[in-house]
């Protein structure tokens, strides 16, 4: 088969489309014909090599913790009723997503639901079931003014999409005037390009003199602070990562003063009900995934170069 290896850290190039033996499942294992691999800003750090949440892999190896296909082949002591069946499975650090076929632990498998493609049921098995996560922490209601920042990435298309549907006013910042249309096209009341440097002044002439009640902040930096500093006493802040590059530094004490809370980030300890929920979320059309032009396996690099330049839209996915 065919995959993307990489066998030092650093930037994409270390990203090398190589023809390796095909895997073989072990017990309780089996193994998917890969349609979609997801792509994810947690994949570039990996092949960074960065310190974080999750140990540098050991080398070489075959990124990618997201995929879905079909199961050709499964091992010992696994139901043979999954074979040739779609599914969808985040691989978790065990990686080898970026390939033709992948080996998953069959008790991680979930079955695509009807009418849900692979490209989409990628983007829900790990972008929906963290923003099932952040849903869970800070929710939003009918009473609330949202600020989305990201909004055209793959977890801020789901969470406007979400605030809309709760009845929430809901303000989208993006980068650029072709994110701004994406976000304006899911239902943001708003549309501001944060791009700008009025932005902020945008947000409040067009709120007509509300306050942000909740805000998802997923860019960090500059963009980040610009969003904190529109919330408003009684307000809520969630922090979802830092798409910039420089996370977003938080005073809590301070926003405290200003009656600011911040929403606490707890990781689940169980996520298969979150992907259960994303799943379901999709199937029933609650939550349409937004899905970027896949790439070609065998360009796994410029995927991930345009990841890190935040010039994708939605989720990010390879098609072998």
């Amino acid at each position: 088969m065919w995959a993307i290896r990489q066998h030092a850290f650093g930037g994409p190039e270390q990203l090398h489309y190589e023809e390796v033996p095909d895997p073989e499942p072990g017990a309780g294992q089996v193994r998917v014909r890969v349609s979609a691999a997801g792509v994810h800003v947690v994949d570039t750090a990996i092949r960074r090599g960065e310190p974080g949440p999750f140990p540098p892999p050991d080398l070489p190896m075959t990124p990618g913790r997201e995929v879905a296909g079909s199961v050709d082949r499964t091992g010992d002591g696994v139901d043979p009723s999954w074979l040739g069946r779609a599914v969808v499975v985040h691989l978790g650090m065990a990686s080898g997503g970026y390939a033709e076929l992948a080996l998953a632990e069959a008790s991680s498998l979930q079955a695509v639901p009807d009418g849900l493609d692979a490209d989409g049921a990628v983007a829900m098995i790990g972008t929906g079931r963290t923003t099932m996560s952040i849903l869970d922490r800070a929710a939003p209601t009918t009473d609330d003014v949202v600020l989305v920042t990201a909004a055209a990435g793959g977890i801020g298309t789901l969470l406007v999409q979400a605030a809309v549907g709760a009845g929430a006013t809901v303000v989208a910042a993006a980068g650029g005037p072709h994110k701004v249309d994406v976000a304006r096209g899911l239902g943001a009341d708003v549309a501001v390009d944060y791009d700008r440097p009025d932005w902020p002044e945008e947000v409040r002439a067009a709120v007509d003199g509300r306050d942000v009640s909740l805000v998802y902040e997923s860019v960090g930096g500059r963009i980040g602070e610009a969003a904190v500093a529109l919330l408003g006493a009684g307000g809520t802040l969630a922090v979802n990562g830092w798409s910039s590059g420089t996370p977003l530094e938080i005073d809590e004490a301070a926003l405290a003063d200003r009656g600011v809370q911040v929403a606490p980030w707890v990781r689940p300890t169980d996520l298969r009900p979150l992907e259960d929920r994303a799943l379901a979320a999709a199937a029933s059309g609650a939550l349409t995934p937004v899905v970027g032009p896949p790439f070609d396996l065998a360009d796994a690099a410029d995927a991930h170069r345009a990841v890190e330049t935040r010039a994708t839209i939605g989720k990010t996915v390879l098609h072998p």
